[in-house]
């Protein structure tokens, strides 16, 4: 997934704690957020346009982040 805006507070929110959760339809799972350097964003991007057809014109000024199921606890948590 990539952000729109390089301040959008979804992505700030996964740099500062990459423990997420995913609904996707019906379905919901824990994942890990794991930031993309600029050139797997950028392929990332491409990827989406290509399946999904041309998106959103700012898609891709952000950053990307490539979700791995999974669950991490924050620090501090038991």
């Amino acid at each position: 997934m990539a952000a729109g805006d390089p301040n959008a507070a979804w992505a700030r929110n996964l740099d500062a704690d990459p423990a997420c959760r995913v609904t996707l339809g019906e379905r919901t799972w824990d994942a890990v957020a794991e930031p993309l350097d600029a050139a797997a964003t950028a392929r990332a991007v491409t990827q989406l346009i290509l399946r999904y057809g041309t998106p959103a014109e700012r898609l891709g000024r952000g950053p990307g982040y490539r979700l791995r199921p999974g669950h991490r606890l924050r620090p501090g948590a038991t």
